[in-house]
């Protein structure tokens, strides 16, 4: 048996190590010239310095939204260290270390972009191309893991009058410092934690920055710097500067930032995968992960709104126990039933099509079903319960949140220091 795992960062790290640890040959295919996914920082913006798409969102002076307490793998945690709220920086070197420890590096092949999956019988063959010969090679796998995040592929609003701003306007994904927004007038076109993040930073040099967002239910409550206001949606772009906001209200702006998300995206997934995805939604996948029809690929890190390291780890735990035997897939039929059930519960919550794969404060439950069904262990509690609490100070002190410190007592007990 051989396995390709397509991605570098946390969700293939993890993947290859538990892969590798079951003596299963494992290749890890990483576009990047190092190891870490969305946690590389580069300056280049939509092309890197081969010509092929910029993979990370990363922006300078990026603090974590999770403590580091919750932020490791389960047999793995962040180092001790003073700070709950981690950089950049520091997440990679965590990544970095975590890789040397499992002896990873070795089974990586840099700068090496898939740029087609297909099915060959029972088998994959994967097509890449080593960017910086621009060389293609042709390989043969047993199984794919397909570990390559979601957030690389921006999703931009169709706003009425876009074509007539006349200012610079970015997704956050091309979003790197405050540096272009010195004493400019920014609208940040979205509330969710990049937005509220970037809004907050570009406050720091901006004239003025206005968030604008739809109306939620959950307020985000904090003490803003007096040089941001919020609004309500952009109705249209009326000129080269001035945008109307749905309540009538009309401001003029030198830059905007879009921060509206990402959709996920299989570029290199050829139609004949079977594989897909409309508003969001990945299918058909059991459990968020497998791919019915085809067991043999797997997408680890698909779920959103969770603990996502610990879950990476999980999944491809949970993943290995079948590669290894030690776990039998139900029948299609039965998996495509489980599949309908969990749609159908999360209907009942109120959940939109693109929400079908949110967890948020039920990760647990799906943490719990994961290991019962492959007899592994689950991510102990606290693990949940600290997010739930983080995820209540981001709504309650938007601007201070990250000066909180964490202690986990035990495997459901946690403190604030």
């Amino acid at each position: 048996m051989r396995v390709a795992v397509i991605g570098g960062g946390a969700a293939g790290l993890t993947s290859a190590r538990h892969v590798s640890a079951q003596g299963i040959p494992c290749d890890v295919y990483e576009m990047a010239s190092e190891l870490g996914g969305t946690w590389v920082y580069t300056d280049f913006v939509g092309k890197d310095k081969y010509g092929y798409p910029v993979h990370t969102a990363m922006y300078q002076g990026l603090r974590t939204n999770l403590p580091k307490e919750i932020m490791g793998f389960p047999d793995f945690p962040i180092p001790e260290q003073t700070e709950s709220f981690l950089s950049q920086e520091n997440i990679l070197g965590f990544l970095n270390l975590y890789a040397d420890h499992f002896n990873l590096r070795e089974l990586v092949k840099f700068n090496e972009m898939v740029i087609e999956v297909r099915p060959l019988g029972e088998k994959w063959q994967i097509k890449s191309i080593n960017k910086p010969m621009k060389q293609e090679s042709v390989n043969v796998y047993d199984v794919v893991m397909v570990c390559s995040g979601h957030y690389n592929t921006p999703v931009v609003p169709n706003i009425p009058g876009q074509d007539k701003f006349k200012g610079t306007a970015v997704h956050c994904h091309q979003y790197r410092s405050v540096e272009p927004y010195k004493n400019q007038t920014v609208l940040v076109i979205g509330a969710g934690p990049s937005g509220l993040d970037i809004a907050l930073q570009v406050a720091s040099v901006a004239k003025s920055v206005v968030i604008s967002h739809h109306v939620v239910k959950r307020e985000i409550k904090g003490d803003y710097p007096k040089n941001v206001t919020k609004k309500p949606e952009v109705h249209r772009i009326k000129g080269e500067k001035e945008v109307e906001f749905v309540d009538g209200s009309c401001c003029s702006f030198d830059s905007i930032v879009y921060c509206t998300g990402y959709k996920y995206s299989f570029p290199f997934l050829h139609e004949s995968c079977g594989v897909i995805v409309e508003d969001k939604l990945v299918q058909p996948l059991y459990k968020h992960m497998v791919h019915i029809e085809r067991p043999s690929l797997c997408f680890i890190g698909i779920p959103f709104y969770v603990c996502a390291f610990q879950m990476f780890d999980l999944q491809a735990r949970f993943y290995c126990q079948y590669l290894n035997g030690s776990m039998i897939l139900p029948s299609k039929d039965m998996m495509r039933k489980d599949t309908e059930e969990d749609m159908k519960k999360r209907r009942a919550k109120g959940y939109m099509k693109q929400q079908m794969h949110l967890l948020g404060h039920y990760q647990q439950e799906y943490f719990e079903d994961l290991a019962a069904v492959a007899n592994i262990t689950s991510i102990a509690p606290v693990i949940s319960k600290i997010w739930s609490a983080c995820d209540e100070r981001f709504y309650g002190d938007l601007v201070n949140f990250r000066n909180d410190k964490y202690r986990i007592v035990n495997n459901d007990t946690f403190v604030k220091i």
